[in-house]
């Protein structure tokens, strides 16, 4: 797919309906060369029992957004993207509001991505650091 950020951002958003990323109400809001922005709001949907955003959220998030960021490196029509390892570090709760995932590509190769998400809150205070792995399959 080649780079065009309203193509992209309207394909990512569409790809989401009826989805885990439209439960979560994640939308996809901004996209570079090498980056793609995702946005979850941080209520009682996302909500562990203590009232904080679960940490299973911001994991769902951060694959979400590194998943579709890959789909800006391949040629969807040969190509399938398959998550294979994520890990995540919660370095701050948070209650309400808003948070960004921010994926940024460490190593395009040509059967694996590796991407470093950010999760941050509306002060750009680290919520959550993710680091996820996906394969690069040919389609089926």
């Amino acid at each position: 797919m080649s780079f065009d950020k309203e193509k992209i951002l309207q394909w990512c958003n569409d790809w989401s309906k009826n989805t885990l990323m439209e439960t979560l109400e994640i939308k996809y809001v901004d996209a570079g060369e090498d980056f793609l922005v995702a946005t979850m709001p941080v209520n009682p949907r996302v909500h562990q029992p203590m009232g904080l955003l679960h940490g299973g959220a911001s994991v769902a998030l951060a694959e979400s957004v590194g998943s579709a960021a890959s789909i800006m490196f391949v040629n969807p029509e040969r190509q399938e993207v398959r998550g294979i390892e994520i890990s995540a570090n919660h370095l701050k709760s948070k209650k309400e509001g808003m948070v960004t995932a921010t994926a940024k590509i460490i190593h395009k190769g040509a059967s694996i991505h590796l991407w470093e998400i950010r999760i941050v809150d509306e002060n750009d205070k680290l919520i959550s650091l993710c680091k996820l792995t996906n394969m690069i399959l040919p389609r089926r």
